[in-house]
């Protein structure tokens, strides 16, 4: 039998990397900054041609390479970074695997220019599917200039399933977003298509927070700051009044590094309890400082999960400073009371008392201010130094309390002699009634509601006890209400007395640009303003009463994630986008009325179990759970 085992062609093997390594523009763009940012660049210039579909050009400052270096950049693991093993453990650089540049090269053209610093000449190496046509000497900056042409043009399933280009340029600002913010002493200019997207200069943190998302958060945000022996933290978090429901900012980045790491996010969110609804989430940018030897960055191609070897003490130390940060700036309140669970405590009202007839000392001015004297006396609590007015006070408000007791107890027995006589007589009734009266009495159905926590709606069924959730039962019957308009384009546009602004990333406002055709034929009438701004003038007219503002974020947030254009686009998308941003919210209070027309429009729906995207809407619990649960 012949050998079947055979080693792979470099191209190929480079091929197979690029699919973890590259998987759209916005990672081509995020590893060749990274490199960039490790060669000591400090202006780095961005160009994009069809969102980084055709050309995506670096162009940097750093120390550049020789033409030895050039050539040898392009072969996988081939890395100045680290040298054995243990500097996997030691790492101080963003890149190390040596995996992305040969991967890009297998799976687009390159061209790249370098020279390295105090040299005259440099050199110019074209590539082309990681086959190197040509390199030669060239006259160039310092620095290095890279050209990605063409990117994925030998891998057709690859680019057939790129996004279209404003979902692509959504996807890279926001990649460029993370690489800004944590790179605060590096220049960035970034540029699409000849327009120039952001031009930033370096600075501290705020500044580039501002720059990138608008000088409307310098008021929004608050410091953070602590250094101990294990985790330094530094950074912005954002005011409780500023939470947001879409749009939310939240960066975690650990030595100049971007991560994701759900633990801290939690920690995070942990210190907003009872600060913030259930359903927005604050704005945060936090920098953590640690020894590099106690982290490990190596899990994930993309470097962006991180293991941390003192993570529960961070997590401790992160929850102190945030909520010290909260408390400090007037944030949060000094005491929480849980008023929900609360037991309900009675309160002296001056005004009831009033209506009892008192004698009191001749010159007694009811509207007189108490003396300094006594106020020290009544916040010290010392009895011995009160004035006789204040004992006579005390014993009539005990004599008037007396009197109140006892109509009390006066009270409660009327009221129970008189329940107990309402069940003699009812029993009575029941007693004398026909046997047929008595089935149908006992056979009437229960048609009493009961909201919880203003969130679920409890109600009785013939199976048990029905529990619904009464934002996703009223998304689900507002969507099949928009469903047949959507469709039929049956929207008429309500201009809106006030027109709302809205303030947008330039994520955000290139996928909006792209899309408005789409939204005017809705009944949506959007005006720039400039700035990455936009006035609401008109909304379709079934929305009236949502917030337009979500709306749109939400049909833009819709685009971005699908990568549907809305003209095009499946219209059950954006029939759902609108359903949930109109939809009544969880805290929401519904009178009994408000319940039964809900239960009621819902269960005439066809599929009134779930959402349109597959969301339970409502349970039952059983009789006979029930009876276990009672033993």
């Amino acid at each position: 039998m012949s050998d079947v085992i055979r080693l792979l062609p470099d191209s190929v093997a480079n091929q197979i990397a690029a699919g973890e390594v590259i998987q759209r523009p916005a990672s081509v763009i995020k590893e060749l900054v990274e490199n960039s940012i490790d060669a000591g660049a400090t202006a780095i210039t961005i160009i994009l041609k069809d969102a980084g579909r055709t050309l995506i050009q670096v162009i940097d400052n750093g120390c550049g390479m020789s033409d030895t270096d050039a050539r040898l950049a392009f072969e996988r693991h081939a890395t100045s970074k680290i040298r054995r093993a243990d500097d996997l453990f030691s790492l101080s650089t963003m890149g190390f695997r040596g995996e992305a540049l040969a991967s890009i090269a297998a799976i687009a053209q390159i061209d790249l220019r370098t020279m390295l610093k105090g040299e005259s000449i440099g050199t110019r190496i074209v590539i082309n599917g990681s086959k190197i046509e040509s390199q030669e000497p060239e006259a160039c900056a310092q620095g290095s200039n890279l050209m990605v042409k063409n990117l994925f043009f030998n891998v057709p399933a690859r680019r057939k399933f790129l996004k279209k280009d404003s979902v692509e340029l959504s996807n890279i600002m926001r990649e460029f977003e993370r690489l800004a913010l944590v790179n605060i002493g590096v220049d960035f200019t970034i540029i699409s298509n000849d327009v120039t997207l952001h031009s930033l200069r370096r600075g501290s943190m705020k500044q580039r927070i501002a720059d990138l998302f608008g000088r409307s958060l310098d008021k929004q945000i608050v410091p953070v700051d602590t250094d101990t022996s294990i985790v330094r933290i530094s950074g912005f978090i954002g005011l409780p009044e500023y939470a947001r429901k879409r749009n939310v900012l939240q960066f975690l980045m650990v030595n100049g590094r971007n991560m994701r790491h759900p633990y801290f996010h939690k920690a995070i969110m942990q210190c907003y309890e009872h600060l913030i609804p259930a359903d927005v989430q604050p704005n945060y940018f936090i920098n953590l400082t640690v020894d590099p030897e106690t982290i490990d960055v190596n899990i994930h191609p993309t470097k962006s999960e991180i293991k941390f070897e003192n993570e529960q003490a961070i997590w401790q130390i992160l929850t102190a400073t945030v909520r010290e940060s909260l408390g400090r700036f007037n944030a949060a309140p000094a005491i929480d009371f849980d008023v929900d669970e609360a037991p309900e405590i009675p309160v002296f009202s001056p005004d009831s008392a009033a209506d009892h007839e008192v004698e009191l000392d001749e010159g007694y001015n009811p509207f007189a201010q108490p003396s300094r004297s006594s106020r020290t006396s009544a916040l010290s609590g010392d009895d011995e130094v009160a004035s006789p007015r204040s004992k006579t006070e005390s014993s009539l408000n005990f004599s008037r309390s007396s009197e109140r007791f006892q109509d009390w107890e006066k009270l409660y027995d009327d009221f129970v002699k008189k329940r107990d006589d309402g069940y003699a007589s009812m029993i009575e009734s029941k007693v004398n009634a026909p046997e047929a009266e008595l089935e149908m009495d006992t056979a009437a159905p229960v048609s009493a509601t009961l909201q919880l926590k203003q969130t679920y709606i409890l109600t009785p069924s013939r199976d048990g006890l029905m529990i619904i959730d009464q934002h996703r039962a009223h998304k689900r019957i507002l969507y099949d209400s928009y469903i047949t308009k959507v469709r039929e384009r049956a929207f008429v546009c309500q201009r809106t007395m006030f027109p709302e602004v809205v303030e947008l990333s330039p994520s955000q406002d290139a996928v909006l640009a792209d899309v408005l055709p789409s939204l005017e034929e809705l009944g949506f009438s959007l005006a720039p303003l400039g700035d990455h701004s936009w006035s609401i003038n008109g909304v379709p007219s079934v929305l009236i009463g949502a917030n337009p503002r979500d709306t749109l974020l939400g049909m833009i947030e819709c685009v971005t994630e699908t990568g549907e254009d809305l003209a095009s686009s499946l219209h059950e998308r954006i029939a759902l986008s609108m359903a949930g941003s109109s939809a009544i919210r969880r805290g929401q209070t519904l009178s009994a009325t408000e319940m039964d027309k809900l239960i009621s429009d819902l269960f005439r729906l066809p599929t009134p179990a779930r959402t349109p995207d597959g969301k339970t809407i409502f349970t039952i619990v059983n009789l006979d759970d029930i009876a276990k649960m009672l033993g």
